[in-house]
C-alpha cells in the first residue's frame, strides 16, 4: 500500500469513528425556536450549540424547527426527523400555535403524546419545554393549556421545562412588537435556562454504557 493511500485511509477511518461516536440533539419546535424576527444564528438553539461545544463537546444540534408549526404539524414530520438524525435527546418546544389559534387541548395533548412515545420507542431522552399563552385568552384555557405539559412530565417521567419564556414575556424590553416572540436581547437568558435543563440528560448519557 503506498504511503499516501495509507494515510488517507487512516484520516478517513478517524472521521468515521468521529462521525460515528458524535451524539445529536434534536429540537422539534416553532417560532420560538426557529429564531422568528431574528438572524438565525442569534437565535438561542445556535447560542445553545456554542455552549455545548464547551461544556460537552461532541454534541451537534439539529434544529428541525418550523415557524408556525403545531403539534399536528410536527407529529407528522417527526418520524422522519428520528429515523434521519437517529437523535440521542429530543427538545420538544411546541403548542403555542395550537393555544393561539384556540386549538383542541385534547388533540394537543394526544399528539405531544405520540411524539413523546416515538421518542422513547427510540431510546431517546426527551425535554418536554412548555410555553405560555398571552392573559387575554382567560385563566380557564390558559390553565387548561398549562396543565397539558405537567400531565405529560409526569405520566411519562420526562424532563420540563415549565415554560421557555419564564421571566422573559413579561418584560416588553425583551420581547419583539408583537409581544410574543423573543428579541435578540432575550436569547442568551433562554439558552442558558435550556441549558440548565439539559444538563441532567447530558449527564446521562455521559456516563450511561455505550
Amino acid at each position: 500500500m503506498k504511503p499516501a493511500f495509507l494515510y488517507l485511509t487512516v484520516v478517513l477511518l478517524f472521521v468515521t469513528a468521529r462521525a460515528a461516536t458524535a451524539e445529536t440533539l434534536l429540537i422539534l419546535g416553532d417560532s420560538l425556536s426557529a429564531a422568528y424576527g431574528i438572524p438565525v444564528e442569534t437565535g438561542w438553539v445556535a447560542l445553545l450549540q456554542q455552549q455545548l461545544a464547551t461544556a460537552h463537546p461532541g454534541w451537534q444540534i439539529v434544529n428541525a424547527s418550523i415557524s408556525g408549526d403545531t403539534t399536528a404539524n410536527a407529529r407528522a414530520r417527526m418520524p422522519q426527523a428520528i429515523d434521519t438524525h437517529r437523535p440521542d435527546i429530543v427538545v420538544l418546544e411546541l403548542g403555542g400555535n395550537d393555544g393561539l389559534r384556540g386549538l383542541s387541548l385534547e388533540a394537543m395533548r394526544d399528539n405531544l403524546a405520540a411524539m413523546i412515545e416515538m421518542a422513547q420507542a427510540h431510546g431517546t431522552a426527551i425535554l418536554l419545554i412548555g410555553v405560555e399563552l398571552p392573559p387575554n385568552y382567560g385563566p380557564r384555557y390558559t390553565e387548561k393549556f398549562r396543565a397539558v405539559y405537567q400531565s405529560l412530565a409526569d405520566e411519562y417521567g420526562i424532563a420540563l421545562l415549565p415554560s421557555l419564556l419564564d421571566e422573559v414575556g413579561t418584560r416588553s424590553e425583551l420581547m419583539q412588537a408583537d409581544g410574543i416572540h423573543p428579541n435578540g436581547s432575550a436569547q442568551a437568558g433562554i439558552a442558558a435556562r435550556a441549558l440548565e435543563y439539559l444538563e441532567p440528560l447530558l449527564q446521562q448519557r455521559r456516563t450511561s454504557p455505550d
